[in-house]
């Protein structure tokens, strides 16, 4: 689990995955919570994942995670990793959140608790990430969890994307400026 101070990044479990294509109430009491509405904006990645994990479950941690607001008890968003550590030393990372809880700093809070995850893995050098190629808020999120646009391509299934990374000396930069600041 990747704990951040208002969330709950839980990796989704074979058992998750299953009682999510079931029936999203089969899904909620497992978690033991409630559902925020559209917690999932792309209902299309659960039977990604699910294959995914099937095919390698020893990359759990390097899969899907459900986002739960602590204080609400509820699951109002997914995302994570796109899978496990590429051989240049590569992670991606992708989020979504329920409209309900857009604007609060929750996806910016949950993309921060993965790469700091993502870099506590000394094999991990770079976390990527890739948008619409629009000012938009999933921009800001990576801007402010310190991401610099690397490329522009593309994708036959989403049109134009900008493709977003951050270094780990980057990371381990904008942390340690980010620690002298509080002190």
């Amino acid at each position: 689990m990747i704990e951040t101070e208002r969330l709950k990044l839980i990796p989704c479990s074979r058992a998750h995955y299953e009682a999510a294509l079931r029936n999203e109430q089969e899904l909620a009491k497992l978690l033991g919570v409630s559902l925020a509405e559209n917690w999932t904006q792309f209902p299309e990645t659960m039977p990604v994942g699910y294959a995914m994990l099937k095919a390698k479950p020893e990359n759990l941690l390097w899969g899907m995670y459900f986002f739960i607001h602590k204080n609400d008890n509820s699951l109002i968003g997914n995302g994570g990793f796109k899978g496990f550590i590429d051989e240049n030393g590569m992670v991606e990372i992708g989020y979504a959140l329920a409209p309900v809880y857009w604007n609060k700093g929750l996806a910016t809070e949950a993309a921060k608790g993965m790469i700091d995850y993502a870099f506590s893995n000394a094999n991990v050098k770079m976390v990527d990430a890739h948008t619409l190629a629009a000012v938009n808020a999933s921009v800001r999120v990576l801007q402010k969890c310190g991401m610099t646009k690397i490329g522009e391509k593309f994708d036959t299934e989403d049109g134009d994307i900008w493709h977003w990374r951050i270094l780990r000396e980057e990371y381990q930069e904008k942390k340690a400026i980010g620690s002298r600041r509080k002190a």
